[in-house]
C-alpha cells in the first residue's frame, strides 16, 4: 500500500523507487496521462494482499489520496515536486482560491503592501540585518511578486514563468556573456557598455 505523488507539470517522469514497491492493484486518479497508467500498471511486481495497492496521482488534495494520506500508508514523492518555488507557487494558488481575502485583491490593492515589503528589505540592508532577516524580509518581497503573478494568471495575462523568462530575455539582451561561454570575468566597462547596447536595442 503506497501513494505515489507525481509532479502535474511533469507526470511521466517517475521516481526510480516507484519499480520496486508498485502492488497491485494500482489506481490513479483522474488527471493521471493515460501513457502513465500504461506503464505503471504493467510494471506492478506483485499484489497487495489486503487489496489495498498503489494509488497514483499528481494531486496531494485529491479526496482519496488525502484520506490514504492521513491513514499513514507511505508515499513516493517526485523530487521535482519538493522544488521550493513551485511550492510557493502552488501555496499562493491555494490562498487565491480558498481565501476570501486573497480572492478580493487586486493589483493596485495590493500596492501598499509591495511598497511597505520593499521598503522593509532595503532598511533592512541599511541596518545591517543578519541572513536570517534577509530572507524572511526578501520572502514578503517575493510572496508579492508570487500574488501579483497568480492574480494576472487568473485572468489569462501571464504567470510566474513568463515573469522568469522576461528575466532571462532581458539578460539575454543586455549580458550577452552569461550565455555565449564566456569563462573570465568580464569588467565592469564591458557589462556597462553592453547593458546599455542591449536597452537602446529595446532588449
Amino acid at each position: 500500500m503506497t501513494v505515489v505523488l507525481l509532479d502535474e507539470r511533469w507526470p511521466t517522469l517517475i521516481p526510480l523507487e516507484v519499480y520496486s514497491r508498485l502492488t497491485h492493484p494500482v489506481r490513479y486518479t483522474g488527471e493521471v496521462p493515460v501513457e502513465v497508467r500504461w506503464n505503471l500498471g504493467d510494471l506492478a511486481t506483485g499484489d497487495d494482499p489486503r487489496g489495498i495497492g498503489t494509488l497514483v496521482s499528481t494531486d496531494a488534495r485529491d479526496p482519496e489520496v488525502a484520506r490514504r494520506l492521513r491513514s499513514g500508508e507511505p508515499v513516493i514523492e517526485a523530487p521535482s515536486r519538493r522544488d521550493a518555488v513551485y511550492v510557493a507557487k502552488q501555496v499562493m494558488r491555494r490562498a487565491r482560491s480558498i481565501g476570501e481575502w486573497e480572492m478580493a485583491q487586486t493589483h493596485q490593492s495590493l500596492l501598499p503592501y509591495l511598497e511597505e515589503e520593499t521598503a522593509e528589505f532595503s532598511q533592512a540592508i541599511r541596518q545591517g540585518a543578519d541572513d536570517e532577516a534577509l530572507v524572511k524580509e526578501l520572502g514578503d518581497v517575493f510572496l508579492q511578486v508570487l500574488f501579483h503573478a497568480e492574480i494576472a494568471s487568473r485572468r489569462g495575462a501571464f504567470e510566474l514563468e513568463d515573469v522568469a523568462r522576461s528575466f532571462v530575455a532581458k539578460m539575454r539582451a543586455r549580458a550577452p556573456y552569461l550565455f555565449d561561454g564566456t569563462t573570465g570575468v568580464v569588467a565592469t566597462e564591458t557589462q556597462e557598455r553592453l547593458w546599455e547596447e542591449g536597452k537602446r536595442a529595446g532588449g
